[in-house]
C-alpha cells in the first residue's frame, strides 16, 4: 500500500540516538538544548521551547494567553481536533469560523462574523502549508494563536509561519515535513511568554535538577509556579530531530517536486481542482496535495485508489459536524470540503514507481468513471 503521509528516517537518526544510548541521558537534556536552539536559529528568533508533542503544545499555546474562564477562541471548523480540545481544556470557548474554498485557509471575512464582546484570541491553521494571509487576521486586535503544525518550512515574506502571530505551534509527529516521532513545541517573540513556557512544561515547576544546582544552594528544593502537567520532551526525541533538521531542505525539495508533478500532469482533468500554487511572497511546505473532486466522485476516487493499492485520506472532517462540541453553525464551505476534498500521497517516502502508479490509476479513473 502506497502511504499517503510518511517519514524518512535512517542512519542519520540512529547515530544520533546512539550517542545519546552511550552517555546513558535519555530524558530532557544537552540535545534538546540544541534541538530547540537549532529550531529557533532557522526561524529567526532567540528561542523555541520543544514539548512532548504538537497537541500539548496547543493547549500550552492557550493557558500562555491566561484567558478568563468562558472566553471564546475563535478558530476554524476545518482542522485536527486537538484545536478546540485545547481551547476546552483551558477553559474557553471554541466558535468555529468557515474558511476560503480555495485555501481551505481561515480569512478575516470568514473570522468578522464571529468576534463578539467575549472573544479573548483567534486561533488560525496553515492548512497544508499554505499560509494564512496574517495582517488581516492580526488587525482584529486579538492574540493570535498560529498553528504551524503543517507549516514548519512555510514563509510569508520573510518571516516563517509561526513566527508571526502571539504565539506559533509546531508538531513534529511521524507524519510531519520533520519528525521527532513525537514532538512539538512553541516560540513567540514574547519573552516573558517563552519564561513563562518553560516554567510550566515540567509540572509547573520553575527549575529543578541540573539547571536549579547551578543557581540554588538547596537544589532539590524547588517552586511550583503553577498546577500544570508534565509535558517535556527527551534528547532521543530531539536526537531524530537533530538529525532531520540537517536534511528539511532536502526532503522540502523532495516534497516540491512530488507537487510540481502533480500540477502538471493533473492539469487536463476538469473533474478534479487542484489545490492552489503558493502566491510569489509565500514559501509552502508542501505537506500535503489536495484536490476536490464533485460530491459523490471523491469518495468513489478514494475507493477506486486504495483498491489499488494507493490509500488517500480526507483532512480534515469538519469539527462544528461533531456532536461533542454542540455548534449551532452551518459553516458551508467546510461543508463543501468535507464531501469534495481529498489528500493525495505526498512525502519524501514516495518512489518514482509510486507516482507513476498514482498517476496511471488517476488516468485510469478518468477514463473509466468520469
Amino acid at each position: 500500500m502506497i502511504s499517503v503521509f510518511g517519514s524518512c528516517v535512517g542512519q542519520e537518526e540512529i547515530d544520533e540516538i546512539r550517542t545519546s544510548f552511550e552517555k546513558q541521558w535519555l530524558g530532557i537534556g544537552l540535545k534538546t538544548r540544541s534541538f530547540e536552539s537549532l529550531f529557533a536559529h532557522r526561524l529567526g528568533l532567540k528561542d523555541f521551547v520543544f514539548l512532548d508533542n504538537g497537541s500539548n503544545s496547543l493547549y500550552m499555546a492557550v493557558k500562555l494567553l491566561n484567558l478568563s474562564p468562558g472566553s471564546e477562541v475563535i478558530l476554524p471548523s476545518f482542522t485536527w481536533v486537538a484545536c478546540a480540545h485545547a481551547i476546552i481544556l483551558a477553559g474557553g470557548i471554541p466558535v468555529f469560523c468557515d474558511v476560503d474554498v480555495n485555501t481551505q485557509n481561515v480569512t478575516a471575512d470568514t473570522i468578522a462574523p464571529h468576534i463578539s464582546s467575549k472573544t479573548r484570541a483567534i486561533m488560525v491553521v496553515h492548512y497544508a502549508g499554505k499560509p494564512v494571509r496574517m495582517e488581516p487576521v492580526l488587525s482584529f486586535g486579538q492574540p493570535v494563536i498560529e498553528d504551524a503544525a503543517q507549516a514548519v518550512d512555510s514563509k510569508l515574506g520573510n518571516k516563517y509561519c509561526g513566527s508571526i502571530g502571539t504565539i506559533g505551534v509546531y508538531s513534529f509527529d511521524p507524519v510531519k515535513n520533520i519528525t521527532t516521532g513525537e514532538g512539538g513545541g512553541i516560540t513567540t517573540r514574547d519573552s516573558e511568554l517563552m519564561t513563562r513556557a518553560r516554567q510550566l512544561r515540567y509540572c509547573g515547576i520553575g527549575r529543578a535538577g541540573f539547571e536549579a544546582a547551578a543557581m540554588k544552594e538547596r537544589w532539590w528544593e524547588y517552586d511550583i509556579v503553577d498546577v500544570f502537567p508534565k509535558l517535556l520532551p527527551n534528547d532521543i526525541a530531539a536526537s531524530i530531530g537533530l538529525a532531520q533538521l540537517r536534511k528539511i531542505d532536502k526532503f522540502q525539495t523532495i516534497r516540491k517536486k512530488i507537487w510540481n508533478i502533480y500540477q502538471a500532469q493533473l492539469a487536463d482533468f476538469d473533474w478534479l481542482i487542484r489545490p492552489q500554487d503558493p502566491a510569489s511572497d509565500e514559501q509552502h511546505s508542501y505537506f500535503t496535495y489536495s484536490i476536490r473532486v464533485a460530491k459523490g466522485k471523491r469518495d468513489q476516487l478514494a475507493k477506486y485508489l486504495y483498491s489499488r493499492g494507493i490509500y488517500t485520506t480526507v483532512r480534515f472532517h469538519p469539527l462544528h459536524l461533531n456532536p461533542i462540541y454542540k455548534s449551532s453553525y452551518r459553516l458551508p464551505i467546510c461543508e463543501q470540503l468535507n464531501d469534495e476534498i481529498l489528500s493525495l500521497p505526498l512525502h519524501p517516502n514516495l518512489s518514482d514507481s509510486d507516482i507513476d502508479a498514482i498517476l496511471l490509476s488517476l488516468q485510469k479513473f478518468n477514463e473509466q468513471y468520469m
